[in-house]
């Protein structure tokens, strides 16, 4: 059966790749404006989740998020998820409709046009340079004074197919504590199974987001930065097994 389910695969991901790039390309004049100046990145935002939405409607997702809790446009956050997919980026942008920017890996912006913007947008960092992890603090303070929330995995890459929720780096925690901003943790419960890493599999199908209370570190200090990452964690890793527990009864999913 999965001899005949190859060729699927195949062209699923290409059409992915097409998905990704196409707009970009058309788009290119209007975002290279939208990225001049720091100040219109709101703009850049607001086509980025667009992007995000043609990417997930021509992939056959439908999404559906539940919120505990609402962001308010006026202030910033950290919004934090679990990471397994390639969509896990396009899920974020469409599930919240706040501009934030991205903490992620050096090697995205190696990603033919992709990476171009993603370079100019979000907050690299090599996580294999401790310069690199303390340079990150400093840019997120910047974007956060303008009024831009952040976003980061906190499990800082994606953990093996086996592993449900790795580890969660402190850097996030520590943002969010020395900076006083809440604490967004958000659930993406069937991301693996729509697009994962591992190139045979995956295909159409629902997407679910739980956007959970938020985490307040208004009277935290660095000390209680363990116990902070240890309960979003916790909030996660919870609802993760609740969407799992959904799968082996079809019934309660619907």
């Amino acid at each position: 059966m999965k001899f005949i389910k190859y060729p699927f695969w195949i062209l699923y991901r290409i059409w992915f790749y097409i998905l990704v790039g196409l707009p970009i390309l058309i788009m290119f004049p209007v975002l290279l404006i939208s990225i001049s100046k720091e100040s219109w990145y709101p703009f850049f935002f607001r086509i980025a989740r667009v992007w995000a939405k043609i990417i997930l409607i021509g992939m056959g997702f439908r999404w559906k998020i539940e919120r505990e809790q609402t962001p308010e446009k006026s202030k910033s956050y950290l919004f934090i998820a679990n990471h397994t997919s390639m969509a896990d980026i396009m899920l974020m942008l469409v599930s919240v409709k706040s501009p934030f920017v991205f903490v992620g890996k050096a090697e995205l912006t190696k990603i033919p046009l992709f990476g171009f913007f993603y370079k100019r947008t979000c907050i690299l960092v090599d996580r294999s340079s401790e310069k690199s992890r303390k340079a990150v603090f400093l840019r997120a303070q910047k974007r956060l004074k303008s009024g831009v929330s952040i976003c980061i995995f906190p499990e800082g890459g994606v953990p093996e197919e086996h592993i449900l929720l790795d580890d969660f780096k402190d850097g996030a925690f520590r943002l969010a504590i020395n900076h006083h901003i809440p604490i967004v943790p958000i659930t993406f419960g069937d991301n693996k199974k729509r697009l994962s890493y591992t190139f045979f599999s995956g295909g159409p199908g629902k997407m679910r987001v739980k956007i959970h209370k938020f985490l307040s570190t208004e009277s935290l200090t660095i000390k209680d930065t363990k116990a902070l990452n240890e309960k979003a964690k916790a909030i996660i890793l919870k609802q993760l097994e609740m969407f799992h527990t959904d799968y082996d009864n079809p019934a309660r999913s619907k």
